[in-house]
């Protein structure tokens, strides 16, 4: 899968600038519309998320009858998650920089993209502010926020239906459990059916994105994607010393535990379809218990996306290099605290966070037409961006397993 990913972007880059240097308006007009399979491809990942999501927590809490227990654990593992988060977004303000700060973008390709797009003014998009952001987190409609996309919400809302059923007696609830084991392993086949599609949908984005920038872009784009995934990387590796510090679990262990997971994370852009193995190296390698496979990590791979921080800096200072917008350092530190708050609601299928970037690029003077230009080239730094993720979640899960074990709670 990830050799026709490739081979995919490369050869819509390619047609793309192939089309844009002939300028011929008849090809690219067939290119271009060609462009709509890849959000026809999108809506399929999006539209399998919300029942997996609902599914997998729903028979992971209702099997625990302890509240109190998966309330104090929730609770902690928020913490962490916040924690996380913030750690990835300030680590990526310090060195971020240092590669991009390096770009030169060629006047005519700058000078192309702002004809091709209006940048509305700093604060003409405003996001909602954190009271907002506290108070929806109770959605007065819980099917509006699954239509809407809206994972916080729903995960609340998921997660006290989850608790009501723990009070039933085992003649009303078994039935309902088996019903959503059984929703959320059939979810798992759909996705692994959209994610095999995934090289046409990447081709048919890179395409528009070739017609679009042309050749001249090629450079600039390596740029972001190699300093992206390296500033991922980084990230990644400097997880094992926090495990090893906050988890009390010798590095080692914790790479045997989760290179399984990283695997399957590479290879399918899912944290989603990594959650097996997180469960299995959690179990068998990190002896975790099964309020940690059961609720934690299910908690976790619904709303932890340490790489959103990460991707949304570097994305944001790129754009600002390609489109001659500078931004602030007061910019960039809410830049980190907004993303930290959104990655909360983004779901756990490839390029998700970026869909949700539009309206802070608008909020800070970039045009929203750059969400597009990072989408279509985050197949690589997608692969980095699942494999930090699935490496923060089994992070998490050492480390409240050790909290669990300071407590004395049972398995």
């Amino acid at each position: 899968m990830t050799a026709r990913v490739l081979l995919a972007l490369l050869a819509g880059l390619a047609l793309g600038a192939g089309t844009a240097a002939l300028d011929n308006p008849a090809l690219r007009a067939v290119a271009l519309a060609i462009e709509p399979v890849g959000t026809l491809w999108t809506n399929a990942i999006r539209m399998t998320v919300v029942p997996l999501v609902v599914a997998l927590l729903i028979a992971g809490v209702a099997g625990h009858a302890d509240l109190r227990r998966l309330g104090r654990l929730g609770g902690l593992a928020m913490l962490v998650f916040a924690g996380l988060l913030l750690a990835g977004g300030f680590f990526t303000l310090l060195v971020a920089p240092l590669s991009l700060d390096r770009l030169a973008i060629a006047p005519e390709v700058a000078s192309s993209l702002r004809s091709s797009a209006t940048a509305a003014p700093p604060g003409s998009g405003q996001m909602p502010s954190l009271l907002q952001r506290v108070l929806e987190t109770v959605p007065v409609n819980p099917v509006r926020a699954a239509a809407d996309g809206a994972m916080l919400p729903l995960v609340v809302f998921t997660l006290i239906f989850a608790a009501a059923l723990t009070r039933l007696e085992s003649a009303g609830r078994e039935p309902v459990v088996r019903l959503f084991h059984g929703v959320g392993d059939a979810m798992l086949v759909v996705v692994r059916w959209v994610l095999a599609l995934a090289p046409l949908g990447i081709f048919a984005l890179a395409l528009g994105l070739g017609v679009r920038m042309g050749v001249a872009a090629a450079g600039a784009l390596l740029h972001y994607v190699l300093t992206l995934s390296a500033v991922l990387l980084v990230f990644t590796l400097l997880l094992y010393p926090v495990v090893w510090l906050m988890g009390r679990v010798p590095i080692r262990q914790f790479a045997g535990a989760s290179a399984p997971a990283q695997a399957v994370a590479f290879s399918s852009r899912s944290s989603l379809a990594a959650l097996p193995a997180m469960i299995a190296g959690a179990r068998e390698r990190l002896a975790a218990s099964s309020t940690i496979t059961g609720f934690v990590l299910p908690l976790a791979v619904s709303v932890l996306r340490v790489n959103v921080p990460i991707a949304w800096v570097v994305g944001a200072i790129f754009l600002g290099r390609l489109y001659d917008v500078p931004l602030t350092l007061p910019m960039l530190f809410g830049l980190v605290v907004t993303s930290t708050l959104i990655s909360f609601s983004v779901p756990g299928i490839p390029s998700a966070s970026l869909f949700l970037l539009a309206p802070v690029l608008v909020d800070l003077g970039l045009p929203a037409e750059g969400a597009g230009i990072l989408i279509a080239v985050d197949a690589i730094p997608d692969m980095f961006k699942t494999t930090a993720n699935v490496t923060a979640h089994l992070t998490t899960a050492t480390i409240l397993g050790r909290a669990e074990r300071a407590r004395g709670d049972p398995a």
